[in-house]
């Protein structure tokens, strides 16, 4: 297996124990909502370059997905 892959899968593992241990101690606050929507978007584009492999994709396709992203969470983020 490539090395890249295995730091990708390590970041992931990483990023969602630190989700759960961040949903886990702390109440639910708005400073604790937008933590674990930047660690999931986080994860989202590592998959989705990684093992998509969006990262050859057009950069059109990479900057919409980007927004799209963006967009998602600002949208969940104003609802509470």
């Amino acid at each position: 297996m490539k090395k890249s892959l295995l730091v990708t899968y390590g970041l992931l593992i990483v990023l969602t124990i630190t989700t759960a241990l961040i949903s886990n101690s702390t109440s639910f606050s708005n400073v604790a909502v937008a933590l674990i929507m930047g660690l999931s978007g986080i994860k989202f584009l590592l998959v989705a370059f990684q093992f998509m492999e969006l990262k050859k994709a057009n950069s059109a396709w990479k900057y919409t997905l980007i927004i799209v992203l963006a967009l998602m969470i600002s949208l969940i983020l104003l609802i509470f």
